[in-house]
């Protein structure tokens, strides 16, 4: 685009520059010579042509209707929005981007009214902004909904306006980030009486929300409350939050589903911590300005595009710092629980951990942080939640950080001390075996390097889908490391069941057995055979 607005104004300042005669003047003004149709004018028909009516009237009028539709939705509704906490679309805009960056396309887009004459009498812009910006000097795609039009509705403006947002993001390979306080498409049953007709329902664009899954990196800001369509695309996307009491999440609204026969509030129904639980958004907030730092921070680990390579950033944190309190965070008793966070903020660069998903899936703590200033993913057991095991919340959630370390290449970090999937018949119900098996799947379909340090334990099939074993294996594992096909533990009974029966005093041979065990369950016999 950049390109084009150059070559527009060379092409414009041709016409008035003088064309320079060989070996004079500034050699890039001789090029102008090459087009004498460009650089050459009759002066008297020059003059005569600048004497008719040019085009200010329509100038003014292009003015008039940008400054209407700044006004969005009218001084009430703005009013309105901001008694409720809210910023503006346009604020929201200008907190998000980097100062002065954002140049809007589409801001003619809306319903004018006209009088019998033919002349604009009113103007109700779009209530969606859609344009191009900056993030810490990088260039994004920006859509962002106007609530102080009909509620964000897609009734009031093009579908096209959000198709093009998604299509530039991708063509050009920009971020894309979406602002969502509203519907965002949809519209009401109103729509069938304007209509005249009802039609069966598509998503127009839905296809490019999907594709650009795959190939740029895609934040959804819920705003305010967003239902429908709007639902559908703040999910649909790499990182996704809410902000707490102030944005809601529902496929429908409290008025449908009190129609069904089910009152609730709007916090009820899609809260953000309802959401942030289930997983289906990635984090929840206090405040808008919280969630524009927390959307420029997740864009700083990614590239601009999928297939790009990682930004390595300066780094003042030297890679051979060593923490002394590491050598004994691990408990020997291996019932004892112990803080993961903390190892993390310590073995990464310092200050770069950025948690995704805290509030779900809590036994596997999932992140982006830098090593030596290269951007990773990070997956980590939490012996503090259901003992670190992987149930069915934890695995889905670990596959979706997989999946976006492979779409945007970077390596994965696994700090690993589990002991299994989760037990048990809540287990079973929950379809443990199903999500800990597809996580699994993802981790053997990763192509990007991992590094896999085992902290403690690693036993059973989760243990074993650390990472593919059948890759080059850069792992490491500190000295607590204990591991297997089951803990000895709870395998003793099972698997010597009939000597500890025939044995005079069953406790005594269970602790002899457990003694012999223990001294060959030592990680530097495990290292002796690689």
């Amino acid at each position: 685009a950049g390109r084009r607005e150059r070559a527009s104004y060379f092409a414009s300042t041709a016409r008035v520059i003088p064309a320079a005669g060989p070996g004079r003047g500034n050699p890039q003004l001789q090029t102008c010579a090459a087009w004498p149709h460009l650089c050459h004018f009759d002066d008297e028909r020059m003059a005569a042509r600048m004497s008719g009516k040019g085009w200010e009237d329509e100038i003014a009028e292009l003015r008039r209707r940008k400054a209407l539709a700044a006004e969005m939705g009218g001084a009430d509704r703005v009013a309105r929005q901001r008694s409720r906490g809210k910023l503006t679309v346009r604020e929201r805009i200008d907190a998000l981007l980097d100062p002065g960056s954002f140049r809007e396309w589409g801001s003619l887009a809306g319903e004018g009214q006209y009088d019998a004459d033919g002349r604009l009498t009113g103007f109700r812009a779009s209530s969606c902004l859609v344009g191009r910006g900056a993030v810490e000097g990088r260039p994004v795609a920006v859509s962002a909904d106007d609530f102080t039009n009909r509620g964000g509705s897609s009734e009031s403006y093009l579908h096209e306006k959000n198709v093009q947002a998604e299509l530039m993001a991708a063509e050009y390979g920009l971020p894309l980030l979406r602002l969502l306080d509203g519907t965002g498409g949809g519209g009401s049953v109103a729509e069938i009486e304007r209509l005249g007709a009802t039609y069966v329902p598509y998503v127009p664009g839905f296809d490019q929300v999907v594709a650009n899954l795959g190939a740029v990196p895609v934040v959804s800001l819920g705003l305010g409350p967003v239902a429908g369509l709007g639902a559908a695309r703040l999910v649909a996307s790499h990182y996704s939050l809410m902000v707490r009491g102030l944005s809601q999440m529902f496929t429908a609204g409290p008025p449908v589903v009190a129609a069904a026969g089910e009152k609730v509030t709007a916090d009820q129904l899609g809260g953000a911590e309802l959401h942030a639980s289930t997983g289906s958004i990635d984090d929840v907030v206090d405040s808008e300005a919280e969630a524009f730092a927390r959307a420029r921070r997740f864009l700083s680990y990614l590239p601009g595009r999928a297939g790009a390579q990682p930004v390595r950033v300066p780094c003042d944190d030297p890679p051979d710092r060593a923490e002394p309190w590491l050598d004994a965070v691990i408990p020997r008793d291996r019932r004892w629980p112990y803080e993961i966070r903390p190892i993390l903020e310590a073995v990464l660069d310092r200050g770069s951990l950025f948690e995704i998903g805290r509030a779900w899936g809590r036994s596997i703590v999932t992140a982006l942080a830098r090593v030596n200033g290269l951007p990773v993913a990070v997956i980590a057991s939490d012996p503090g939640q259901m003992g670190g095991t992987w149930t069915a919340s934890a695995s889905r959630k670990m596959a979706r950080l997989v999946e976006l370390a492979e779409t945007f290449r970077l390596p994965v970090v696994h700090c690993v001390d589990v002991g299994g999937f989760t037990i048990g018949s809540q287990a079973e119900k929950a379809g443990t075996i199903r999500d800990g098996t597809r996580a699994i799947a993802t981790i053997y379909q990763s192509t990007v390097p991992w590094c896999v340090v085992i902290l403690r334990r690693a036993f059973g099939v989760a243990g074993a889908g650390m990472m593919d074993h059948t890759r080059f294996r850069y792992r490491i594992a500190w000295p607590s490391g204990d591991w297997g096909s089951l803990p000895a533990e709870g395998g003793i009974e099972a698997a010597f069941k009939a000597q500890i029966e025939a044995a005079p005093d069953p406790e005594a041979a269970k602790r002899e057995i457990r003694a012999r065990l223990e001294r060959l369950r030592s990680p530097f016999r495990s290292a002796e055979r690689f």
